[in-house]
């Protein structure tokens, strides 16, 4: 998954979390396209996935077979098993579970390839119609397996331990069983399980649908050119303050004359999660978000006012000297992302990319370069620019029988170099977590960004650490601090807007009018008094997909942010043995572990409040330096 936020500095996102029929396909074979480098230019050419390895089309007889397959296992296991689940010997639960994760793994293959087929062409209508068919095909069918887990949950904790006492097998699901009872207390009846996995369909899931499709089907209107939402918002980071401040009033023109709609996109779900939420007894908004990251509430809450409390010396600080080095008054929304006065505009070859990506993950080692290299050797990555789209980046694990595929849209800037170090780093976690199966391999969100947010940094670090010239230095690491904020700072930001957006959603529908204001709000509070900002800057809420598709995700890469700055200060300062055997073991395990326990090897604990402090202080310490040139 990538960031919240489709231009911010990398990686550049739409999730979170995710093409077309026989005569559709073929633009995505494997082909490469002549995509436009940053300055307009013919560039060489960009890799195109190839969905093979998952189906060869959506009139592939294989995906065919394999949902008819999945619907008669699927019911057959009901037929045997449902009922019955606490009268079974724990090797026959074992048993019982493992046949349930094929079922869920053939099921997954064929949604991931949904899912791919729609990201890459939202627009096409017959993507829409396909992914919509296989959404109710899949959702009927794992009705059959919902029994399982309803039934699972209510055998008592006694029941369970005395079936892991007694059989090796089912230990081995011990880690998928603990992840499950966690919400037990939130389990309704059967039937009303039963219709609210049916119902999906047409609930959730056919919102974000409308969603998606109406940013891919949007023009943004620049002077004479009609620009997709991706293109626009990458000229809110060109060089000349007029490009950005044009860009920024025809993005937000192009949303405003939509809002209407997105306003009621998100009023819907935010009132559709809070009834949900009701039934199920979650104590708030974000809850249940906290427990499918299996962390608490308080260390939630904690990291969020650890954040909170650093706005003053960290975006505060740094936007206050950007201001001064764009020499302005005041900066505007539009300048946020603007190059340094110093910086070289230059467009960087997908080649050039990727050497620095491999080069600096081989540094630290060969095994991750090797697991790195995979997808540029093979048609795993849909890197080129074209309408359609979907915007940003995104590493989608599909199953482990096949493997991860990414997607980016490469501009040739210097942050889209680190978005591909991001979401490569997702790529090959997804790879290592994968030899635990289906079930076991899924990572909670709070750490599936650990290896991307470490892979940034690797590919940082060795660029900086081998950069003589202390002006380019600089830069650098301005440009570093620049991430940092936006993904650190900007997403914590965003999960307040969530929070006040969900909670006084629950005294009434809000007017767009009132969104943005509790928007502009926020921007103000973490951003700081280096902005004066426009009035129709209140409407850029409505481009946020995480917000629509993933509500109270956002936390997750501040996480992951500070966690990584914790993780690679140690790694640093060489405290830790074998400190690259413990890490990809970390990666390895999958969702067999929870944060405590990965973190123990190296000495963190991120229950710890001044486990925050420590990560933020990496970014506070990079201001510092920049300070001293000021």
């Amino acid at each position: 998954m990538t960031r919240a936020e489709p231009q911010s500095p990398p990686p550049q996102a739409a999730a979170d979390a995710a093409a077309a029929g026989a005569t559709r396909p073929a633009p995505l074979s494997g082909a490469v396209l002549s995509p436009l480098d940053a300055g307009g230019e013919a560039g060489p050419p960009l890799p195109v996935w190839d969905l093979s390895d998952l189906y060869a089309s959506p009139e592939d007889p294989r995906l065919a077979a394999d949902l008819d397959r999945a619907e008669e296992e699927g019911k057959a296991f009901a037929a045997r098993l449902s009922g019955k689940l606490g009268g079974l010997s724990g090797d026959a639960l074992a048993e019982a579970i493992g046949q349930y994760e094929r079922i869920e793994e053939m099921l997954g293959r064929a949604m991931s390839f949904g899912q791919l087929i729609f990201a890459g062409d939202a627009t096409d209508p017959a993507n829409g119609r396909f992914y919509q068919t296989l959404q109710e095909r899949v959702t009927a069918i794992s009705s059959h397996l919902l029994f399982l887990t309803l039934e699972l949950n209510r055998l008592d904790d006694a029941e369970i331990e005395r079936k892991l006492a007694g059989s090796p097998a089912l230990a081995r699901w011990q880690p998928w069983l603990r992840d499950l009872r966690v919400f037990r207390p939130h389990q309704l009846s059967d039937e009303i399980e039963k219709l609210l996995h049916e119902k999906e369909v047409t609930g959730r899931s056919a919102w974000n649908r409308l969603f998606d499709e109406t940013i891919a089907n949007m023009q943004v209107r620049i002077g004479d050119e009609e620009l997709t939402v991706s293109a626009a918002l990458n000229r809110l980071s060109d060089r000349d303050r007029s490009v950005r401040a044009a860009a920024a009033e025809s993005i937000s023109a192009a949303f405003g004359s939509q809002v209407r709609l997105f306003s009621l996109i998100t009023n819907t779900l935010a009132k559709d999660k809070e009834i949900i939420d009701n039934w199920r007894r979650y104590p708030r908004p974000g809850s249940s978000r906290n427990r499918a990251n299996m962390v608490e509430d308080e260390v939630v809450d904690a990291l969020v006012t650890a954040v909170r409390d650093s706005f003053p010396r960290l975006s505060h600080r740094y936007y206050s000297m950007k201001a001064k080095w764009l020499g302005l008054p005041k900066l505007q929304h539009w300048d946020r992302n603007a190059p340094l006065p110093e910086e070289q505009d230059r467009a960087i070859a997908w080649p050039d990319a990727v050497r620095t990506v491999l080069d600096s993950y081989r540094a630290f080692s060969p095994e991750l370069a090797e697991i790195g290299g995979r997808f540029f050797d093979k048609p795993w990555i849909d890197a080129a620019l074209r309408p359609g789209k979907a915007s940003g980046a995104f590493a989608h694990p599909t199953v482990p029988s096949a493997h991860p595929y990414l997607l980016l849209n490469y501009h040739g800037k210097s942050r889209d170099v680190m978005t591909l170090a991001h979401e490569l780093g997702h790529g090959v976690h997804q790879v290592l977590a994968g030899d635990q199966g289906y079930l076991l391999s899924g990572t909670p969100l709070t750490l599936a960004e650990t290896a991307s947010v470490f892979g940034e940094m690797l590919t940082f670090r060795g660029l900086l650490d081998a950069e003589q010239d202390p002006k380019r230095r600089r830069l650098m690491l301005a440009g570093k601090v620049e991430d940092m904020l936006n993904t650190v700072v900007r997403q914590i930001a965003f999960y307040r807007f969530e929070t006040l957006l969900h909670d006084e959603r629950r005294r009434g529908e809000l007017s767009a009018e009132r969104i943005a204001e509790l928007w502009m709000q926020v921007q103000r509070e973490s951003l700081g008094p280096a902005f004066d900002f426009t009035e129709d800057y209140g409407v850029y809420w409505a481009y946020i997909p995480h917000f629509i598709h993933s509500p109270f995700y956002v936390y997750a890469y501040a996480f992951g942010d500070c966690l990584v700055n914790a993780l690679y200060g140690v790694y640093r300062e060489g405290r830790v043995p074998d400190f690259e055997r413990k890490y990809l073991d970390l990666l390895r395990a999958g969702g067999t572990l929870r944060h405590k326990e990965l973190l123990a090897p190296f000495g963190l604990d991120a229950s710890d409040p001044a486990f925050w402090q420590r990560g933020l202080d990496v970014i506070a310490s990079f201001i510092d330096e920049l300070e001293q040139d000021v």
